[in-house]
């Protein structure tokens, strides 16, 4: 079912409701994720300088155990790339390089201005909503994508939460839409 090939940015890594989401449905080939080595370590200083409380070697270790689980996700020898490309941010045409070398079709970001569909459709990519890309695949396979949220759901303990306390929660990231799709699916959820 590999229809899409993702590059995620890292402010879809960053957030631990939205990566899991994501690396659930990567995991099971919902998708395809990729990322790179910047891309990792963007959200993981991110992180660490947001939450003075978090350890990195913690942060390392789920680096490392999303490689496991997503083992064909890493995008290397893009740099030469750079230079080449233009973009609003000049600090992101790594991320357009590592999607034009990754053969990506997308590039999942909150930050839709910096990745402007003029740079982007001349290397056949498109930047897309986090929103916007799980709506679409929740259309797609609603029934796969409960699935891997009752497991994401499932694997929550300390708190736990409800269908409608998790739904919530990915609606205060910005997944509105998708939220309120997966709604019509509730009872898939439970």
């Amino acid at each position: 079912m590999q229809q899409f090939t993702a590059l995620l940015d890292a402010n879809i890594l960053y957030a631990a409701p939205l990566r899991d989401v994501f690396l659930e449905l990567a995991v099971r080939d919902l998708y395809r994720a990729r990322w790179t080595e910047t891309i990792q370590k963007e959200w993981i200083n991110a992180r660490l300088r947001n939450d003075s409380r978090l350890d990195r070697h913690a942060l390392e270790k789920l680096r490392k155990l999303m490689e496991v689980k997503a083992p064909n996700a890493l995008i290397t020898n893009y740099e030469s790339w750079i230079e080449r490309l233009y973009l609003p941010d000049p600090d992101d045409r790594h991320a357009l390089a590592a999607a034009i070398v990754g053969d990506c079709d997308v590039i999942v970001t909150q930050n839709l201005r910096d990745f402007p569909q003029e740079a982007l459709s001349p290397h056949g990519i498109m930047a897309q909503h986090p929103d916007k890309f799980l709506l679409k695949l929740a259309e797609l396979y609603p029934r796969e994508v409960c699935a891997a949220l009752r497991v994401i759901l499932a694997r929550l303990r300390n708190p736990s939460y409800s269908v409608d306390q998790y739904l919530a929660n990915l609606s205060k990231l910005g997944l509105c839409e998708t939220t309120s799709k997966l709604q019509q699916y509730a009872d898939l959820l439970k």
